[in-house]
């Protein structure tokens, strides 16, 4: 499970809103300069503040700080859908104009139906599949500061 810890902004019934920072690890790479990551990290781009709607069956309050987590397979199977499937699109549609001996304006046309065909199928599944329990993010456990040390409470699974 992939952990990240953040503050709660906001409280629903059976999940919490909560607030991470957004992390960046230029700092300890050796590319950092000739890296858009690092040029828009400089830029402040890379502390900017993230809001996430995490399950939680704990009692919490706004301004308690948690760790919430999400499963790596979510992440992976994500990370194809965005990033993966659109790409295949548009290199089938465009391959397939090829194949089809269309001039080079239709192919790129296609190409670009491909991507977009995709992107749109790729918005409609995710849009069906947000309400899914299995697919969010949930609270792990609550950070109780009290005198000056930290305490963690496990949550039941």
């Amino acid at each position: 499970m992939i952990e990240e810890q953040g503050r709660v902004v906001a409280v629903e019934s059976g999940a919490v809103w909560v607030e991470t920072l957004r992390k960046s690890t230029c700092s300890a790479c050796s590319a950092k300069a000739a890296c858009g990551q690092g040029l828009l990290n400089q830029l402040g781009a890379g502390a900017r503040r993230g809001y996430v709607r995490a399950l939680s069956g704990l009692s919490l309050q706004v301004g308690d700080a948690v760790v919430i987590g999400v499963r790596e397979d979510l992440l992976v199977r994500g990370s194809i859908l965005v990033y993966l499937l659109p790409l295949l699109g548009l290199f089938m549609a465009a391959g397939l104009a090829q194949w089809l001996a269309l001039g080079e304006p239709l192919v790129i046309l296609a190409a670009f139906a491909g991507l977009l065909a995709t992107w749109y199928g790729v918005r409609r599944y995710s849009l069906r599949s947000s309400d899914d329990p299995a697919a969010q993010p949930v609270v792990l456990r609550a950070l109780l500061a009290a005198e000056g040390r930290t305490e963690t409470l496990p949550v039941s699974k």
